[in-house]
């Protein structure tokens, strides 16, 4: 049997602010995962996705090798690659996110960090806190959730 590399996983929610330079802290649990580098880009919603190097690089090729005469194609590249930017961690677990970017997801001076196993979102809190009124709607989960494949194997 093969045996099953380890890699780090992003969990839970944290709050974290960002300073006066367009700095934003990352929780040190996280620090070792995006050490080789990161990037960040345009969430699917209004939010920001941090991906770690070796995710961005899966990512990448998946999305390059679409057919570029297929405008949803163009479409998801230009929302992926048009709107990244390369992270750098500085040494006190700080990094710079672009202006353009801060914008789109209305973060000013706090962002909720939400894992998503192999990357990060980066939220506003209070459209964070409108995500959590959805997933907290124990009603409608079961339901909403049933066509999605969460069998075991």
């Amino acid at each position: 049997m093969k045996k099953r590399e380890y890699r780090q996983m992003f969990l839970g929610q944290y709050h974290s602010s960002i300073d006066s330079k367009s700095r934003l802290t990352i929780p040190a649990r996280f620090h070792q995962e995006l050490a080789n580098g990161a990037y960040v880009s345009q969430g699917f919603d209004r939010n920001l996705i941090v991906l770690p190097t070796r995710t961005f690089e899966e990512i990448y090729q998946r999305v390059v090798s679409m057919n570029i005469a297929d405008p949803l194609a163009r479409l998801l590249l230009r929302m992926i690659l048009g709107t990244a930017s390369e992270l750098e961690l500085d040494t006190k677990g700080n990094f710079l996110v672009p202006k353009k970017l801060r914008e789109f997801a209305g973060l000013i001076d706090e962002a909720v960090l939400v894992g998503q196993g192999d990357y990060l979102e980066l939220w506003a809190p209070e459209l964070w806190s409108q995500q959590e009124i959805h997933l907290q709607n124990v009603e409608n989960n079961a339901q909403q959730f049933a066509a999605l494949d969460l069998a075991r194997h």
